[in-house]
C-alpha cells in the first residue's frame, strides 16, 4: 500500500478532522479561552474567503458583522498570549497525517514593508529584483509531496540594529533568547525544531542556498547531525576533488571552485530524466556530475570530511552549467537527485501563491509575536484551503 493510502486509513482511524471547524479545534484547541478559538477560526476564515488584500478590517467585514470585529481579529494576532509554536506543531500533525511528504523544503521569502517601523525591517539588495528595497525577510520551512507544498515553521531574519536596541527590541517585543543570526542558522534552526515533531520521519533537506554569503557551515551541520540534504550552491564555492582511489600518502588535492569541478573532472549523464521545456515540449536533462570532499560538523564538536556529489545540469545548446546542486546523499540515482532539486520550483511557487491569495505580505503590526501568529495562521489557511478536498470555503458553525 502506498504512503498516501496508509496515512489515509492512519487519519480514518483517529477520527482526524478534515472539517474546517474541525482543522480549527485541532489548531486552537490548546487555547485557554473560548474567546481566542473563536477569533483564530475567524482570522483563517478572512484569510481563506477575502478576496484581494487580507486587511483586518476587510476580513472582519467578510467574516461577521460585528463592528468591533477588526479590533478582535488584531488583539488576537497581536496582544492575545499565545503559542504560536503549539500551533505549528498541530498544523505539521494535520498536514504530514494528508500528504506524501518527499523532502523538506527551505524558502527565503522578502517582504516588502513601507517605513522603518515593522519588526525587522531593513534595507537589502535582492539579486532577483536587482535593487535593494525595503523589507523584512522572512525564512519558511515546508513539507515538499506530490504536487503540493505546505509551510509549517518561519524564522524572522533581525539584523543587528534591532537586536541591539534594547528600545526597538521593547517596541517590537522581541524575546530576550532571540538574537542576531545568519540565514544558514535560521535554516539548521527550522530544520531542527522540525525533526524534534514527535510522529515525524525525517526527509532530505532542499533549498537555494546561492544566495548565502557562507554556506558551509550549513553543509558541515546538517551532514554531522544525520540529516540528508540537496543544496543549491553558488559556483564559486571552494571544494575538494575526491580521489579515483585512496592516496594515504600523498596530500589532499587543492580546493577548486565547483563549477571548475564541474567543467573539469565532471562526468556526462546524458538522457537521465524527461523534462518540459520553456516551450512547453517535453526534452531530455543532459547533467554533469563529480564526486567532492565535504566538511561535516558533529554536534559535539568533532570535524571530519565525506563524500558528498555535485551535479549540474548541461545546457548543450550554449555549452554551459544551469544551477549547481551538492548532496551528502551520492547513494541515490541521478534521476531521485534531479527530482529532489527540482522541488525547488514548487517552493517558489508556494510563496508566490501565498503572497498573492492568503495574504502572507499583509501582516498589518510591528510585533515579532504578531509577525509569527500571522504567518503561522496565513500557513494553516493555506494547507486548509490545499489539503482539505473543500473546492470552495465552506464553514461550518462552531
Amino acid at each position: 500500500m502506498s504512503a498516501i493510502g496508509e496515512k489515509t486509513k492512519r487519519r480514518q482511524r483517529s477520527g482526524s478532522p478534515d472539517t474546517f471547524a474541525g482543522f480549527s479545534h485541532q489548531l486552537f484547541g490548546h487555547l485557554p479561552r473560548i474567546d481566542q478559538q473563536r477569533w483564530g477560526q475567524a482570522y483563517l476564515r478572512g484569510l481563506l474567503s477575502t478576496p484581494g488584500k487580507k486587511s483586518l478590517r476587510r476580513m472582519a467585514e467578510t467574516v461577521t458583522s460585528s463592528p468591533t470585529a477588526s479590533q478582535s481579529l488584531q488583539q488576537f494576532v497581536n496582544a492575545s498570549p499565545w503559542d504560536w509554536n503549539a500551533t505549528r506543531r498541530e498544523l505539521v500533525s494535520w498536514a504530514d497525517g494528508r500528504l506524501d511528504t518527499r523532502a523538506w523544503t527551505i524558502a527565503p521569502t522578502v517582504l516588502p514593508k513601507r517605513g522603518a517601523h515593522s519588526v525587522g525591517v531593513h534595507r537589502r539588495f535582492i539579486r532577483e529584483q536587482g535593487r535593494t528595497v525595503n523589507c523584512q525577510l522572512g525564512v519558511a520551512i515546508l513539507l515538499a509531496g506530490s504536487g503540493a507544498q505546505i509551510p509549517v515553521g518561519w524564522r524572522l531574519h533581525l539584523p543587528e540594529r534591532w537586536t541591539d536596541d534594547e528600545e526597538a527590541r521593547r517596541r517590537a517585543r522581541i524575546p530576550d533568547r532571540v538574537g542576531a543570526q545568519p540565514l544558514w542558522s535560521h535554516a539548521l534552526g527550522l530544520v531542527e525544531a522540525l525533526a524534534a515533531q514527535p510522529g515525524l520521519v525525517a526527509s532530505p533537506v532542499v533549498a537555494d542556498m546561492t544566495t548565502v554569503t557562507d554556506v558551509r557551515p550549513l553543509i558541515e551541520r546538517l551532514h554531522g547531525r544525520g540529516y540528508g540534504f540537496v543544496l543549491a550552491v553558488g559556483g564559486q564555492l571552494p571544494l575538494v576533488p575526491e580521489p579515483p582511489s585512496p592516496r594515504p600518502t600523498r596530500e589532499p588535492a587543492p580546493p577548486v571552485s565547483a563549477r571548475h569541478l564541474l567543467l573539469q573532472g565532471g562526468t556526462r549523464h546524458p538522457d537521465v530524466a524527461m523534462t518540459i521545456g520553456p516551450d512547453g515540449h517535453p526534452r531530455r536533462l543532459h547533467v554533469v556530475s563529480s564526486p567532492a570532499r565535504l566538511p561535516g560538523l558533529r554536534p559535539d564538536g568533532v570535524r571530519s570530511t565525506f563524500t558528498g556529489r555535485l551535479f549540474a545540469e548541461w545546457e548543450p545548446v550554449h555549452q554551459r552549467l544551469g544551477r549547481i546542486w551538492l548532496t551528502n546523499l551520492p547513494e541515490r540515482r541521478m534521476s531521485e537527485l534531479l527530482a529532489l532539486a527540482a522541488l525547488h520550483t514548487g517552493t517558489t511557487a508556494t510563496m508566490s501563491t501565498l503572497g498573492e491569495h492568503y495574504g502572507l505580505l499583509d501582516f498589518e503590526g510591528r510585533s515579532y509575536p504578531g509577525w509569527h501568529r500571522h504567518m503561522t495562521l496565513v500557513s494553516a489557511a493555506y494547507a486548509y484551503g490545499l489539503l482539505s478536498g473543500a473546492q470552495t470555503p465552506h464553514w461550518e458553525a462552531a
